[in-house]
């Protein structure tokens, strides 16, 4: 039975745990545990071993996830490497700019670990450990072979660091922006008091796509996760600059993501309960757009 340290522990670890199903043992350590918000009892219920400390948790480590928010994954590197043991795999999930990857991959295999950049290509749920993940860097082959003894689900990617995340952010332009245009058209639809008649053309145009259905899957992803996905679009406008590319639509996703996601206006149950109505109704009861026809 392997064992696996998380650095950071919330959807993406638990699901790859829940996935797991006792197959391998775990240790965490979640800078909730010291800012008040404390993940302990959910470590616990999940089987694990909750460390009061980095150092704690990284101990004898020989595979660690750093599975923590996008803005915070450098920190994390920086923060973990002194505890590191040589040749311990740390492998990046984190949905970064190749940039910020190659700063965490520097800091880490500076202090003798192994440095290996994942993508996580989908929602983990309901795939969860079996999610697929793309892999690259010099240790790729190494990462993804470990990976596999962990029931897990990876595929190489040939090149440096940087790659597979360049793949996964290059995505989500996409992804996050059909999100983001969603809020803006249907928002807009209500306000304007043109909603239905707006539903039904873009039905006639494509007849394919279940508009309500998907559109309230849309906000309720965005409600759900938009801060973590707003701190990820953060660093696709940084990998968009390093390319030289204009990044102002993505900027435009980063203020819908964070918008939406600050609302925290039910859990995910609810949410998920909603149809297109209820779900934009409570969305625009509860920005507050100011009153910018003035």
């Amino acid at each position: 039975m392997a064992e696996v340290t998380f650095i950071g522990y919330g959807e993406a670890a638990g699901a790859f745990v829940n996935g797991w199903s006792g197959a391998n043992t775990f240790r965490a350590f979640d800078i909730k545990m010291t800012s008040g918000r404390d993940v302990t009892d959910k470590i616990e219920a999940d089987g694990g071993v909750a460390c009061a400390t980095r150092e704690a948790a990284l101990s004898g480590a020989n595979s660690v996830f750093s599975t923590v928010t996008a803005d915070q994954a450098l920190a994390a590197a920086r923060e973990c490497a002194p505890h590191l043991g040589a040749g311990a795999l740390w492998f990046d999930m984190n949905s970064c700019a190749p940039s910020t990857k190659k700063k965490a991959a520097d800091v880490i295999e500076g202090a003798g670990a192994l440095y290996v950049d994942v993508a996580v290509m989908a929602p983990v749920y309901p795939k969860k450990n079996l999610v697929p993940l793309l892999v690259s860097g010099p240790h790729s082959s190494q990462g993804v072979a470990r990976l596999t003894e962990l029931l897990m689900a990876p595929t190489l990617v040939e090149g440096p660091v940087g790659a597979a995340s360049s793949i996964k952010m290059v995505r989500s332009i996409m992804v996050k922006g059909m999100e983001a245009l969603t809020a803006e058209c249907f928002l807009a639809a209500k306000r304007a008091g043109v909603e239905e008649a707006v539903m039904a053309s873009l039905t006639a145009s494509h007849p394919q796509m279940n508009w309500p259905k998907q559109s309230a899957y849309n906000f309720e992803r965005m409600m759900v996760h938009g801060v973590r996905r707003a701190a990820e679009m953060r660093e696709v406008v940084k990998m968009l600059d390093d390319l030289g590319l204009p990044s102002g639509l993505t900027s435009g996703v980063v203020d819908w993501q964070q918008s939406i996601g600050d609302l925290q206006a039910g859990d995910e149950a609810e949410l998920k309960a909603m149809d297109h109505q209820e779900i934009v109704s409570t969305i625009i009861d509860g920005l507050d757009f100011g009153n910018r026809a003035d």
